[in-house]
């Protein structure tokens, strides 16, 4: 499986903490920042976004403060999912009913542990589709109502 992954300043400790410990087994794309000076958070979601929405990876894992930012940054690329997941549940949830693309993670809302545990779940659980696919699509065409 092919992972995209980035952070901004604030996700940077927990993404070296994924890397070294979550993603092993993976082909990795770390598309940054590698430095812990102050970054701009959307130009890294929009990095693993694209890759994600080309097919040029299978999932997409984003890492602030909060993993809110990501996800509103990286639901602006058509075809792309992201899911801010606080728990395996949300994990879960999160690629069984909705088909989540990518993972936003906060890096100072959760520890390593279980960030891994979160990762783990989200990357191993299948979308269900049936009832789940006709709602995803009515919001890919907007509507629904």
């Amino acid at each position: 499986m092919k992972i995209a992954i980035g952070s901004d300043h604030a996700g940077l400790p927990l993404k070296r903490a994924l890397l070294a410990e979550g993603l092993s087994g993976h082909e990795v794309v770390d598309v940054g920042t590698h430095s812990e000076g102050s970054t701009d958070y959307p130009i890294y979601a929009f990095k693993v976004a694209r890759l994600v929405a080309s097919g040029e990876a299978d999932f997409g894992v984003l890492i602030c403060g909060t993993g809110i930012g990501m996800a509103l940054a990286a639901s602006r690329v058509p075809g792309v999912r992201p899911a801010v997941c606080t728990s395996e549940y949300m994990a879960r949830m999160a690629r069984a009913d909705n088909d989540a693309n990518v993972l936003c993670l906060g890096g100072r809302v959760l520890g390593p542990g279980q960030a891994l545990e979160i990762l783990k779940v989200f990357l191993n659980t299948k979308f269900e589709g049936g009832r789940h696919a006709r709602r995803l699509r009515m919001i890919e065409e907007g509507g629904g109502v």
